[in-house]
């Protein structure tokens, strides 16, 4: 072989290689005929856009509806032309089941989307501008949301006046002498072609002809047969919507189709549309004029009509209309027929309401579009006649809630209300005995003080927890055992595997126990310390925090583990506010001057002394109060008042205290004090007082704030402020705002100091001051132990020791720790007396250290407060004096 062809002979085989993969890529995808990508469209590609072969299988899945618009928004586009399509009769195998759209076979097709909201009429806002109200344009609201469901269905029965026509299918069965069964479709000439038999014409019939007609076309040949016909698809049709509709346009309709169908498909008329003269056209003539409120008020369906292919429905402009407002079921506004009485439009406004004053009607009318006049008629036959005009505000007023012949009792009573009024009635009627004036409120109040206790009460939170894990016992986190002081010993016993609280499972983290749970239920601070919170130790209070209010009694208080349990706390409290015996009033109208005037009474002497000079006779429309201490403040003397004595008393609880009575008689009646009182670290608290100290703490915080506010503008508005001045100003209103927060928390106690020794231990040295609701008095126990918190090295409770002074017990403590403010220390005694260390300056100097302590003082030793340090300073005046100099440089280069 020659050299040369050895190449030659490569390149060839290479070809090959190549032709032969090509072949076999192409060959694993199908031929299609997608007019998408090639441009072309088959000749056996069904036109859904032609009417007849719209309703064709093979267009069924293009169209969710029934009635699908061509042209949307272009009422010029006529669509297909059937006489341009040949003449052709499709027949397909014979099927007693038509198919069916999968949207269609649930019996749930979706439903149009929301038609977006019209803008407002000039009639609405100039209607708005008059009432106050936009109303609605009635009828509207019914082609916002247009179910599919007015559409007809293709499996809708076909009524026996049915004219068939070119692109219905017929389902057709004969049997006997010969023997076929088809679907059918008639052609464009309007016949069907029947196979043994010929073409027969079809178009023209009512479906009620068909059976007789296809008979008499068979029997002209055959004998001895019979046969079924009945229709399958029904044909499409094209209809135009034109004129003031929501989306005019061509649609492509059932021929089962009627003017209401197509109006909801094509979304009604536009708010500038008339519904009630609405036109179907045919060949050039008006068919029907349909008024939609027919159908919306009075359910008549009567003028509808078939449609047939080439219709137009044209929605001429809205004609007149009037606005109806007031007691009307159906407030809005109404399109007008020509003289159109004041009746009619009530009528369609669904009639007056129940609260409708059916005395006159009031009519807002603009006068040949220049004037507007108020005019009112009888709500009457004559007056119902007035004929309505363009623009009119119909207004219908309601009734004047007045009573005729009625009474009122209200306030502090059982059954307050109306009642009717006779003559010679008396107030004696309607408080007949004293049980009456005792409200309802008082009774339920009653009834809850008598509730059972439940028989079983689960632990708390004992429901969110799960089984427990691999078949063995846990143990119940100690959180959730806080239901006595004892409560802990009940818990169950542990498994001997050692498995703890952390393996119950638990149905979120949040119902795990928390670190703070863990902490002892009977005190937030240290066990060892009763009087002192955990902040009061951990932390280092100022005089200004404690603002010399933290008494001993409440301390003592919230300690108490007893305090920790409020929904087993059974306290005795006045249940509602008692009645006002003194004095109850008559609100009488006068009927001449129409002013209202006051007739007082003596409530106590009617009801309790049955005294006939204040059975006052009633007048139709009076008004009877019964007024109680809550709406009047009476005398102190005649005021209920409920004293609170807590602690250190022989028979502490609550007492009634009678009139006259002092603080020093009731503790006399009470028992007196127990030998373990100590009167000078007693509280005692007023509910008047505290109101007022909350009065004065809210208005402090208000001043405050304002000043805050004042100080930051002005730093605002400085013009030699540097940025970093500005940075920290913007730093500290951040902490300002929370430390006004904090002030905004702040409840004020309602303490009244009493001037103790601590010394003081018998009745003698209570202040014999008169009482008031409320009142309580807190005397606790002689405590033996002496607290020193703060910057200390030894944070710590000390057991109280005579004569021993404060030096000793911060000795005790370890004395001052570095950080320590020596110069700000103070003493909160057990009556909540704070001494600091700058008043107590002596002859020999300061002579803090030898105070004497009594039994429950705290001695607080504060931290030091933290300075800028004196580099800040330096670089400050720094800064000021490089300022003055080029300012002083710059001065003498301009002379």
């Amino acid at each position: 072989m020659f050299p040369g062809s050895r190449g030659k002979i490569g390149i060839f085989g290479i070809f090959v290689c190549v032709f032969f993969l090509g072949r076999g890529i192409f060959a694993q995808f199908p031929a299609t005929n997608d007019t998408s990508t090639t441009g072309a469209q088959s000749p056996n590609t069904v036109n859904c856009a032609d009417p007849v072969e719209a309703s064709s299988p093979d267009c069924g899945a293009q169209s969710q509806y029934p009635g699908t618009p061509q042209t949307p928004y272009s009422a010029g586009s006529a669509g297909s032309d059937q006489s341009h399509l040949p003449a052709t009769n499709s027949s397909s195998p014979y099927s007693d089941t038509e198919q069916i759209n999968p949207q269609t076979r649930n019996g749930n097709p979706p439903q149009q989307a929301v038609l977006p909201a019209e803008p407002l009429t000039e009639l609405q806002k100039f209607i708005a501008s008059t009432t106050g109200q936009i109303l609605p344009i009635f009828g509207a609201d019914l082609f916002r949301r247009v179910p599919s469901t007015f559409a007809p269905l293709n499996l809708t029965p076909v009524p026996m006046d049915y004219i068939l026509g070119p692109g219905d299918e017929l389902r057709i069965r004969v049997w006997g002498q010969v023997n076929f069964q088809s679907n059918l479709r008639v052609d464009r000439t309007g016949e069907v072609f029947l196979p043994q038999i010929g073409p027969v014409r079809i178009a023209g019939l009512h479906f009620s002809e068909l059976d007789g007609h296809l008979r008499a076309a068979i029997g002209r040949i055959y004998h001895n047969f019979d046969l079924t016909a009945d229709v399958g698809q029904i044909r499409a049709i094209q209809v135009y919507v034109a004129g003031q509709a929501r989306r005019p346009g061509v649609y492509t309709v059932s021929s089962l189709s009627t003017l209401v169908d197509t109006l909801f498909a094509s979304g009604g008329p536009s708010i500038e549309g008339s519904l009630r003269s609405i036109e179907l056209r045919r060949d050039g003539a008006v068919v029907t004029r349909f008024d939609l409120y027919d159908l919306l008020i009075k359910g008549d369906k009567s003028k509808d009509a078939k449609l047939e292919s080439g219709d137009v429905i044209f929605i001429p402009a809205v004609g007149p209309q009037a606005a109806m407002v007031g007691s009307v079921r159906n407030p809005g506004i109404y399109e007008l027929l020509p003289q159109e009485p004041l009746s009619s439009l009530l009528a369609d406004a669904g009639g007056v309401s129940s609260v409708a004053a059916e005395a006159r009607v009031s009519i807002e009318r603009i006068d040949e579009h220049h004037d507007r006049r108020a005019m009112e008629v009888a709500y009457d036959a004559n007056g119902l006649t007035t004929a309505t005009a363009d623009g009119d505000l119909v207004r219908v007023y309601s009734i004047v809630p007045l009573y005729q012949k009625t009474v009122i009792i209200r306030g502090n009573t059982a059954n307050p209300g109306r009642f009717a009024w006779h003559a010679g009635m008396h107030v004696s009627d309607l408080i007949p005995d004293k049980s009456s004036l005792i409200t309802r409120n008082y009774w339920w109040q009653r009834t809850l003080l008598g509730l059972p206790a439940p028989e079983f009460e689960p632990i708390q939170r004992l429901g969110n927890l799960r089984q427990p894990t691999d078949n063995q016992p846990v143990n119940i986190p100690p959180c959730l055992l806080h239901r006595g002081a004892g409560s802990q010993q009940a818990g169950v016993q542990g498994n001997q595997n050692g498995s703890d609280q952390n393996q119950y499972p638990a149905e979120s983290p949040q119902d795990q126990c928390s670190p703070g749970d863990q902490q002892s239920q009977y005190s937030s601070g240290n066990p060892q310390n009763p009087y002192l919170s955990g902040n009061q130790q951990n932390q280092s209070p100022t005089a200004q925090q404690h603002g010399g209010s933290s008494a001993l009694a409440s301390a003592e208080i919230g300690s108490s583990s007893r305090a920790t349990f409020p929904s087993q706390r059974t306290e005795v409290q006045i249940l509602a506010p008692e009645i006002d015996w003194n004095y109850a009033v008559i609100e009488r109208l006068d009927r001449e001057t129409l002013k209202t005037t006051l007739v007082p009474f003596d409530l106590g002497r009617l009801v309790l002394q049955h005294d006939a000079s204040q059975d006052l006779e009633l007048e139709a429309g009076d008004v009877v109060s019964i007024f109680s201490e809550a709406d009047i403040h009476v005398p102190i003397a005649e005021q209920t008042k409920l004293i609170h004595l807590d602690g250190e008393f022989v028979h502490p609880g609550a007492y009634t205290a009678t009139p006259g009575e002092t603080l020093r008689q009731l503790v006399r009646r009470a028992g007196g004090l127990t030998p373990n009182a100590y009167l000078y670290g007693s509280m005692f608290t007023r509910e008047s007082t505290r109101a007022v100290q909350q009065a004065r703490i809210d208005e402090y915080v208000q001043s405050l704030s304002m000043q805050i506010q004042r100080s930051n503008l002005a730093l605002a508005g400085s013009p030699g402020a540097s940025s970093a001045a500005l940075a920290a100003g913007s730093l500290a209103q951040s902490s300002e705002h929370d430390f006004l927060d904090s002030l905004r928390q702040i409840r004020a106690t309602g303490r009244v100091v009493l001037h103790f020794q601590p010394s003081s231990s018998n009745l003698a040295n209570l202040p014999d001051i008169a009482l008031e609701d409320g009142d309580r008095l807190i005397v606790p126990h002689v405590p033996a132990v002496v607290n020193v918190v703060g910057a200390v090295y030894d944070q710590n409770s000390f057991l109280y020791t005579q004569r021993q002074a404060v030096g000793a017990y911060l000795k005790q403590a370890g004395g001052p720790n570095r950080i320590a403010d020596r110069s700000h220390e103070f003493i909160i005694r057990a009556d909540g007396e704070v001494i600091s260390r700058e008043i107590s300056k002596g002859l020999w100097g300061n002579e803090f250290v030898n105070l004497p302590v009594n039994p429950g003082d705290s001695i607080v030793v504060p931290e030091k407060a933290f300075k800028p340090s004196a580099l800040v300073g330096v670089l400050d005046w720094s800064q000021l004096f490089s300022q003055f100099a080029l300012g002083a440089s710059a001065l003498s280069v301009i002379h």
